[in-house]
Parts: C-alpha cells; structure tokens; sequence
C-alpha cells in the first residue's frame, strides 16, 4: 500500500471541469492508457444504466471497487464509452507534489480533493452540489484505499452514502447511486515476471530464491515469514493456526494498545473507521507546539503501528489458496513489491484487459424519516458489486 504522508491536507483543489477538454484528450487518455498501464481493452457492461439516468436529468453517484491504481484511467474510459465526463473525489495526495500542468489537467477532467482525515465539510458539500446541479456523474471509492483485491471487495465506508443522502434531502430531482464492479484479467502470461519479482522478493530477506517450489507455495511461504517476523516484535512469540486468523490477532492486539493509549473506543466499528479515527486523533496531537521529542517520537510510532493495521488488513490470508489463479497471485506479489521492496507502484507484469460492470441502481430516499438509509446503501452497493465481482 502507499505510504500517504499523514497531515491533514495542506490546500484544497476544486473541479473545473471542461467536456470539450476531456473529450479532445480521449486519444491521449488511451495512448497512455496502453503505454503506461499496459491495458489493451477496456469492456463496458451496464453503460445503458448510467446513460439512462443521465439521459433522464438525474443526479447520479457512481460507486467502484478499488483495486489498483489504474482505477481512475478505466472508469474514465467506461465514461468515454457513455459519452460523459465525470466528477471524480481523490484524495488530496493525489495534487499534491504534482506540476501545475498536471494539477490542472486533474481539475480539467473534474477531480477535486478531499482530506480523508477530518471532517472535510467542504469536500463534502462541493459533492453534494455535484449531485443536486451538474449533470456529470460523480464518482467516490468506497473502500477508500487500494488493496489489490480484484475479486473480493472490502468494507465500503459510508462516506459516499451519506453525501448522496444529505444532497437527496434537499435536491429538485431524483440521485441515485449505481454500483460499478472492476475486473482486471491478464491477457497474456505474466509468469516470467512473476516469478522474477519472487525472487527479488525472497532475496530482500536473505532467501536463496527457491525456484523449485511452485509459485503459490512461495507466496506463502514468504507471507508466513513476514508475518512471524511481526509477531515476534509485537506479541514476542509467533502465534499458531491458519493465517487469516493469526493476521487478524495481530492487527487487533496492535489497534486496541493504540486505541487504549489514545483512550479511544471501538464502538463496533470497522477496522478502518477505527484507524481513520485513531490517527485523526494523533494527527491533532502532533500539530501542537512545543511538542517533546519524546512524546512526537511516541506518537509517530503509533502512526507507523495503524499504517502496518491497515496494510495487514489488505491481507486476508486466503486469498491465493481460496483460488489459487495467476491474477490473484499476481496480485499479491504487487502488495509484496509495494510493502516489501517499498516501490511506489507495483510493476505490471504484462498486458491486461478490462471489465466494467454497472449494476442495478439504488434509488436515494428525500425523506428525513427514512432511518440508517446510509448504512442501507451502503450495504447493498457492496453486496451488489461483489455479486457482480464473482460473476466474472
């Protein structure tokens, strides 16, 4: 996973969004899109679900998984396919540290940011005015970081639901939200690569490469080191059982010491609402003057102990062994490039294909009556797309 610098964001940028820009650079999007992540076909499923409600003058909310950082160049190319430009909601990292040409490019093609660690109610009403006014569609992940789990979706935050509800109670016409499901399947042979990337992988910690051993049993092999390698510095001893299980114990043995030194409480969240709320709460404390070395030094551990929380929570455990296929290996060994050898973006290993799914919308309620709506959306976008994941 990216190692995001963790402040609260330092500006803001907004969407300046031109059509005629976005439509006159598709060639380029393309070019770029075959050169640099190496995708020769993009297949979109569903378009006629989010042309009709255009068509029809809604406002519309798109909600994908999130599996890799070719996201935004796919979903804008299911736009492309639509005949539409998008809203898109990023993180501010994603400006920041970019040339002004590229920042303006992103505001160009509708992208603002959002500061994933407050209460961005400026965010947060620029998204709802979005859904009440303009007739792009805005699109929010969900899942909020990428875990490189093509086929299974993490817990859905209920961040976007709740913009498309607050923006319905007050809108002239009808929001709903419509699910998106991304696959990613490789079109030619990446196992050269991959098992080239093994062995850097086993090299890192001392390993002669054991290219004997099939390549599902490596994986494994090396996760069961890493892991252990945490346990002894966390719990002091290495833990027995399947892996899934030992993850978890781990990642919930180091949240509750952080959230017990913060007096924080659980309160039956997920674990990365709990995360988000722990940092946003260590951030505060890091931002004080006259702070000492000792305590900053306490506290930029705590942050180092919620990001290996929730680099461990993109870990299921089962993942490959479920359905041991070249793509979820594939993928797997992208989190050890990122996590292990620390590289900003994993390598892709060949050339891929696409698949965007839209689903059956979920129609947003104007009633104030209407209880836990946010939850409820939520809830059924997620099932809804992991549906759409395992049909494919």
């Amino acid at each position: 996973m990216n190692r995001y610098q963790m402040l609260f964001a330092p500006q803001i940028w907004k969407p300046k969004i031109s059509p005629t820009l976005v439509q006159y650079l598709r060639p380029f999007r393309e070019r770029q899109q075959k050169r640099l992540i190496r995708i020769s076909q993009v297949d979109v499923q569903g378009d006629d679900i989010v042309r009709e409600r255009l068509d029809k003058g809604e406002g519309v909310m798109i909600m994908p998984n999130h599996s890799s950082h070719a996201d935004p160049y796919v979903i804008y190319s299911a736009a492309d396919q639509i005949g539409t430009a998008l809203h898109v909601m990023a993180t501010w990292h994603v400006f920041h540290e970019k040339s002004w040409l590229t920042r303006w490019l992103l505001t160009k093609h509708g992208c603002f940011s959002v500061d994933r660690e407050a209460n961005d109610i400026g965010a947060f009403r620029l998204a709802t005015s979005i859904l009440q006014d303009q007739r792009e569609p805005l699109v929010i992940f969900p899942e909020g970081e990428i875990y490189h789990c093509n086929d299974r979706v993490t817990p859905f935050r209920e961040g976007a639901a709740a913009i498309a509800v607050a923006a319905a109670r007050k809108s002239k016409r009808p929001i709903s939200c419509i699910p998106c499901a991304i696959t990613y399947r490789y079109v030619k042979d990446p196992t050269e690569s991959l098992l080239a990337t093994m062995s850097e992988l086993e090299a890192s910690i001392f390993w002669r490469p054991k290219t004997k051993l099939p390549l599902e049993q490596r994986i494994y092999d090396f996760a069961e080191v890493l892991l252990i390698v945490k346990e002894l510095e966390y719990l002091k001893r290495s833990q027995s059982g399947r892996l899934p299980e030992r993850i978890a114990a781990l990642r919930e043995h180091i949240l509750s010491a952080v959230e017990s030194r913060h007096q924080l409480e659980d309160a039956g969240k997920k674990v990365p609402e709990r995360v988000k709320a722990a940092r946003k709460t260590i951030m505060e404390q890091l931002r004080q003057e006259n702070l000492e070395k000792v305590q900053r030094q306490k506290l930029e551990d705590d942050m180092e102990d919620l990001f290996l929380v929730i680099q461990s929570f993109s870990y299921p455990g089962d993942y490959v062994v479920d359905h041991p296929t070249t793509d979820r290996m594939a993928e797997t060994i992208d989190k050890f490039e990122e996590d292990v050898l620390r590289k900003t973006t994993a390598t892709i290993k060949a050339e891929r294909r696409v698949k965007v799914h839209f689903g059956e919308p979920v129609e947003v309620s104007s009633d104030r009556k209407v209880k836990s709506q946010s939850s409820t959306i939520t809830s059924t976008i997620e099932q809804r797309v992991q549906e759409m994941l395992s049909s494919h």
